[in-house]
């Protein structure tokens, strides 16, 4: 009796918490319809248009992928794992009256006045790929390159346009990578795509090693969104462990939103060391994906979601030498509060020079407020406990 009197209470415990696990995966499915209408954009529009808009802007996208090809000959890609990278480059077509932060994806046959199209693709070997991403003579444009790493539940023609979007938005000069790991693009797919970054991470340590190949410091930017920040941050880790000291010194990290448990990011970064320039953190409180993440894992805290008005957090970036920006402030592109980056990007990008520097720059470390009144900036950072730049 006291045996099935344990085992029913047990049976119990497993069940509220897979009931409480169900109830938030509900809730974000509900949401997700809402906003989309459950509908994702499929290949389809990445085949070239015949035509493009007058007054379109053309950003060209080269892509590094752990994905695997629907075909050897093929630009079209599955959510299977590759045996190696596969490259591929994009030409997408912005429409004239494009609105910033947005992706205006075609409904049907493409327009592209008003929606972006593809306007070229092709496959490229490795060589080709490291031949178009090489820095080329001494010019500050030519020199520069960014890679962005998508988070969990994004397919890949999502990726490649939100990096073109991406680009479009913040007048980015120099060259953008896509890093595209094999995400199932599923909602329920949150442990595959986990399994799936883990994957990767040594494929993004190469990547990251032929962009900083010939540059300088500070040369290469990473943008690692979500779970993207967590395989950024295990390629990071990687690239220490194997004593590739020259490639870590040349990155400009930023995790926006990263899905990281605040415990593993901490025992990551004690790997990793201290970065010149200091990496940056974008962070919201009412982060709804991120507040889901961290019911799956059991309550546990995500990076993405601190409190940056805690002492312990602003002593900790202080003592980390890692940039916190806190971004709830800003208006978000979806309802998830988890896409505020997109806009945080294009807002910083019209920064000039002096102010960046005013408003915590690249070589300040500390816990930082981003404020916007309307699609103004109004004192961009405002630095939480003055203590913390050294003032």
């Amino acid at each position: 009796m006291m045996t099935r009197a344990r085992l029913s209470i047990s049976n119990r415990r497993v069940g509220a918490a897979a009931w409480t696990i169900a109830r938030g995966w509900f809730a974000v499915i509900a949401l997700a319809c809402t906003v989309a209408g459950c509908a994702r954009p499929g290949p389809s529009v990445l085949i070239p248009s015949p035509t493009v808009a007058a007054g379109a802007k053309l950003v060209i996208v080269y892509v590094a992928t752990t994905r695997a090809r629907e075909a050897d000959t093929l630009n079209v890609y599955t959510n299977d794992r590759a045996p190696k990278l596969n490259y591929a480059e994009f030409t997408i077509a912005i429409p004239p009256h494009h609105q910033p932060g947005e992706i205006e994806w075609p409904h049907g046959t493409p327009d592209p006045q008003t929606n972006f199209v593809t306007v070229q693709q092709r496959l490229l070997s490795s060589q080709e790929f490291e031949r178009k991403v090489a820095a080329r003579g001494a010019g500050r444009t030519a020199r520069k390159a960014g890679i962005f790493i998508h988070g969990y539940n994004v397919n890949f023609q999502e990726a490649v346009f939100r990096l073109a979007q991406l680009v479009s938005d913040a007048d980015v000069d120099g060259v953008p990578v896509l890093f595209a790991w094999p995400s199932d693009a599923k909602l329920i797919g949150y442990v595959a795509d986990r399994e799936a970054a883990t994957y990767s991470r040594d494929a993004l340590a190469h990547v990251l090693t032929v962009l900083a190949r010939d540059r300088k410091p500070g040369d290469v930017t990473v943008l690692g969104h979500s779970m993207g920040a967590w395989l950024t941050v295990e390629a990071l880790r990687q690239l220490r462990l194997t004593g590739n000291t020259a490639t870590l010194n040349r990155l400009e990290v930023i995790l926006a939103s990263p899905d990281i448990d605040i415990d593993v990011f901490r025992s990551q970064m004690q790997v990793i060391g201290r970065l010149s320039p200091p990496m940056t953190v974008l962070i919201s409180r009412d982060d709804r994906a991120l507040a889901i993440s961290s019911r799956i894992a059991g309550e546990r805290p995500r990076l993405g979601r601190l409190d940056i008005d805690d002492p312990r957090v602003q002593e900790a970036a202080r003592a980390a030498d890692i940039r916190i920006i806190d971004i709830s402030k800003l208006s978000s592109p979806d309802q998830f509060n988890h896409d505020r980056f997109v806009t945080f990007g294009t807002l910083y990008a019209r920064l000039g020079a002096t102010e960046r520097r005013t408003a915590g720059g690249p070589g300040q470390a500390g816990a930082f407020i981003f404020n916007t009144v309307g699609t103004a900036i109004s004192s961009p950072f405002t630095l939480v406990g003055g203590v913390l730049s050294g003032q």
